[in-house]
């Protein structure tokens, strides 16, 4: 009769009480953020890693709260307590929560003198040492490393939810938070950097995922400081919202500011809703007036710039449809690459080119012949190319199958099943020491690795001074001063290029440097 004696039915009469109601919103609120938040805690406690379904969690409480009402009940909400208790004592599956809760209907219908009996300090003491547990040093020490925009949010959630509760402590955390971003938003909205196409300098200007009014300010200085007849790229296509106030004076510089001081305004990447359509104006191709103004030394140091682009992970924006779209009435490319077929060794990307910049020539072994020279020749006495590069790369399979096949009797054909691989072979042992190279598959890992390399190396070099004892054309060129023929080692490791010769330059690397 004592545990009946809880049990009391809903004042019907209180219906249409205003209070009632406001009072069922806010606990309906409080109690379901409340929730999803613990029901986040847990499963990240969860050794398992597994994901509890918010929606189901969330019916399950409404269910127990409406019936907790109508029997005298107080509303319930997920604890993170009871629920790491859980976990810490090995429960995996929903049976132990089940058990769980009939142990504590059990204690309160029929041990409640006896729970009474426990002191409050004691009850204090257990739910102050599982809260103890639930502090991970390890992603406090985290969030110091990461710094004060992770560390100071943090810290001033943890003391607000001790000295308050839950729900204020997260929503005085998200406000704490909400204010670092608006700073750091104020401070930093957008990306710029100068980017080097072959028309010229563009100044990139990077916007935000979040463009609000208050980064007006700092993009109307990055705009005002473009120079005169100079040329600015808008990219937002990693923008999620642009608020209306920032799209007037993206317009207003499009549409007047930029036009009236000289400058081109490039778009790229807004939303149809904001009625900005992509337009590319600067030249990120080559064209047959670009070609023509250019020199091998310039176009030499085109290839270097893009190499470092690349190599540093800053590659130009190019819309290559645009350039598929003007490629289409001819090509005028920059330069002649002879590289091997690696897969790692794509010379587009390697120099960060676009559709239409260079010649690609690609063998085996970069080595040469007929074909080779007869490729080169087009594309520096016709299509107007100012500089061959012939590039080789470390790790060859191809120089390393010459090399092994050094002193032995058998041929390519034989070792590798490759009818026609000997020519290539015979090709690249001409730059290797037949006494060095002898015995080369026995020799220690690094030492066979070096040794492969240097013959590499030879062989971009050999091939550089071949393509003009054997081509009347590119010699001529050469001489003229028109074109010149260059060699380069791509490391297929370290992502990098080292410049051998430039013959037609006036300038050799000694051998030792080779």
């Amino acid at each position: 009769t004592g545990f009946l004696g809880f049990l009391q039915w809903p004042d019907i009469s209180q219906w249409s009480n205003p209070a009632v109601y406001t009072a069922a919103v806010t606990i309906a609120a409080v109690a379901s953020l409340e929730t999803l938040l613990n029901l986040e805690a847990i499963d990240k406690l969860d050794p398992q890693q597994r994901t509890s379904p918010p929606s189901r969690e969330l019916l399950a409480q409404g269910i127990g709260n409406v019936t907790a009402g109508l029997i005298g009940g107080l509303p319930i909400t997920s604890v993170i307590v009871r629920s790491s208790v859980n976990i810490n004592a090995g429960a995996q599956t929903k049976l132990a929560a089940t058990i769980h809760g009939v142990l504590l209907l059990v204690s309160v219908a029929f041990l409640p003198v006896w729970l009474n009996l426990i002191p409050l300090s004691c009850l204090a003491a257990i739910l102050l040492v599982t809260g103890v547990k639930l502090v991970s040093p390890a992603l406090v020490k985290q969030m110091w490393n990461e710094g004060r925009y992770q560390f100071v949010p943090f810290a001033l959630t943890v003391v607000a939810i001790v000295l308050s509760d839950l729900l204020i402590g997260v929503l005085i955390g998200l406000a704490v938070s909400m204010s670092f971003i608006l700073h750091s938003n104020m401070r930093r909205p957008i990306r710029r950097f100068v980017e080097k196409h072959l028309g010229g300098d563009v100044l990139h200007i990077d916007l935000a995922d979040q463009v609000g009014f208050l980064n007006r300010a700092a993009l109307s200085k990055v705009l005002a400081e473009v120079p005169r007849s100079g040329h600015v790229l808008l990219d937002a296509q990693n923008t999620d919202y642009i608020d209306p106030d920032m799209l007037d004076l993206i317009r207003d510089f499009t549409e007047q500011t930029g036009p009236a001081r000289g400058v081109e305004v490039s778009l790229l990447g807004f939303r149809s809703e904001y009625q900005f359509n992509d337009q590319i104006q600067y030249v990120d191709y080559s064209t047959r007036e670009l070609q023509t103004a250019l020199t091998p030394q310039q176009v030499l140091q085109i290839l270097k710039d893009g190499h470092e682009r690349f190599r540093t992970g800053r590659r130009l924006t190019r819309d290559l449809g645009r350039q598929v779209r003007a490629m289409a009435g001819g090509q005028h490319p920059l330069a002649v690459v002879l590289g091997c077929i690696d897969s790692r060794a794509p010379a587009e990307l390697i120099f960060d080119l676009g559709v239409g910049d260079i010649f690609s020539i690609r063998i085996a072994g970069n080595v040469i012949s007929r074909k080779v020279l007869g490729s080169a020749e087009y594309g520096c006495a016709v299509a107007g190319a100012k500089l061959i590069l012939v590039m080789g790369h470390t790790r060859c399979g191809a120089v390393a199958t010459a090399v092994n096949l050094i002193g032995s009797t058998r041929t390519a054909a034989e070792t590798t099943g490759c009818q026609h691989l000997d020519h290539i072979v015979h090709e690249i042992q001409q730059s290797a020491d037949p006494v060095t190279s002898r015995g080369v598959e026995e020799r220690p890992a690094a030492e066979k690795e070096s040794l492969i390399n240097a013959v590499a190396c030879r062989n971009v070099l050999r091939v550089v001074e071949r393509m003009r004892d054997q081509s009347r054309t590119l010699d001529g060129l050469v001489r003229e001063r028109r074109i010149a023929i260059v060699g380069a080692m791509y490391d297929v490791v370290t992502g990098e290029i080292e410049f051998l010769a430039d013959d037609g330059m006036n300038h050799m690397l000694p051998p030792e440097q080779v």
